[in-house]
């Protein structure tokens, strides 16, 4: 089994409020900073995003990719590589716990495989940076309070 890259951060809002912001796939190129495009191909009978297209640009690493999505509960999401120029497989998924007082334990957990070769010691450094860049970032759009974009199928899972 392939080793993961994970952390983990509390945000300020209930797991419902970070979920929104989670799902809401056509605000991606607002906080993500990779995400330069974002396009739900096919939402379940809930509404929630199942295929989603991402043209990612990482500086070096630029590519479009097309992710599965699947939804556990109201508090976990997690999401595997359909397909991809630069990688052979990606494996992903937040977890939020909730810690009280509002707050919520969000845990990215990741794990990478490129098709070019690249020392292990180097892609783990490589997931953590995109894992702490995101968490960061949703941190952020969280907190702001910005509403999901209207038909994005953002909207919060718990209904």
């Amino acid at each position: 089994m392939a080793e993961h890259t994970s952390s983990s951060i509390t945000i300020e809002a209930a797991p419902a409020d970070v979920m929104g912001v989670i799902a809401d796939f056509a605000r991606y190129p607002d906080w993500t900073g990779e995400v330069k495009e974002a396009e739900v191909l096919t939402s379940d009978d809930r509404g929630r995003a199942e295929q989603v297209r991402l043209v990612m640009d990482a500086g070096a690493i630029k590519d479009d990719q097309t992710l599965a999505y699947t939804w556990t509960g109201e508090h976990e999401v997690s999401w595997t590589l359909v397909k991809s120029q630069m990688l052979r497989s990606l494996d992903g998924s937040y977890l939020l716990t909730p810690t009280g007082a509002g707050t919520t334990e969000v845990t990215y957990r990741l794990t990478v495989d490129v098709k070019i070769p690249m020392l292990g010691m180097i892609k783990r450094k490589a997931e953590k940076v995109i894992i702490d860049r995101a968490l960061a970032g949703l941190k952020k759009r969280v907190e702001s309070g910005e509403e999901p974009a209207a038909g994005s199928g953002g909207k919060p899972v718990a209904e």
